[in-house]
């Protein structure tokens, strides 16, 4: 029985495309490297900041020019979080009617932590705990450190939880932790990338309501 529902954050909870593509220009900018598109910044995206910087800067920037535009993202973006940023259309009451019902929601993320916690007290501060980002204690996804150690703090088996994600990273993660996986459509792979990593159709999910569809209430 599933009683833990362990999301990712960016693209999946909330669309963080225009702020994530901000930080990012804003930090190209300082060396006078050219911007990047919101639709390329939305496929550098995935597998953490420094991936991202690595996928946004010019060819052959070496690993100290990547270094020095990541510092300068990370602080434009943690001064600059939500500017933009907001839950996709439906997850609020999706959240609240899956916690009404007994589910825990977890989440795990490969942003940089200080900016999932800054994030979910912004939007999920009474309804997501643990949230667990990019550390230097774990590897980030799709290494499944990060639902481990969600399951470990709720006190829940994985044969209890879900993973819920957007990315063909989140269907590995899923994967590798050895639970069943999720994918939201509306998120920023869209539904072919999930079926290209792996998912079963009836695995997609199109809007934040098919969750309340899939978890009928349960019964403690």
């Amino acid at each position: 029985m599933i009683t833990t529902l362990i999301f990712d954050l960016d693209g999946t909870l909330l669309n963080t495309l225009s702020d994530l593509t901000a930080a990012v220009n804003d930090a190209l900018a300082c060396r006078h490297f050219p911007c990047r598109s919101e639709e390329e910044v939305r496929s550098f995206i995935g597998s953490g900041a420094r991936r991202l910087i690595e996928r946004a800067a010019p060819s052959g920037c070496d690993s100290d020019t990547v270094t020095a535009i990541l510092e300068d993202f990370r602080s434009y973006y943690a001064a600059h979080p939500d500017t933009y940023t907001r839950p996709y259309d439906g997850i609020d009451e999706a959240i609240g009617v899956l916690r009404a019902r007994g589910y825990r929601i977890a989440v795990v993320s490969n942003k940089f932590d200080a900016a999932v916690q800054l994030l979910c007290d912004r939007f999920f501060r009474d309804t997501a705990y643990p949230r667990i980002g990019e550390s230097s204690l774990r590897p980030r996804k799709p290494a499944p450190d990060g639902v481990f150690l969600a399951a470990e703090m709720l006190g829940v088996p994985l044969s209890e939880c879900v993973y819920i994600g957007d990315s063909d990273v989140d269907v590995r993660t899923a994967e590798n932790a050895q639970i069943p996986c999720l994918g939201c459509a509306w998120g920023f792979c869209g539904a072919d990338a999930l079926r290209a990593a792996g998912l079963a159709a009836d695995s997609v999910l199109y809007h934040p309501r098919e969750l309340c569809d899939r978890f009928p209430p349960l019964d403690r």
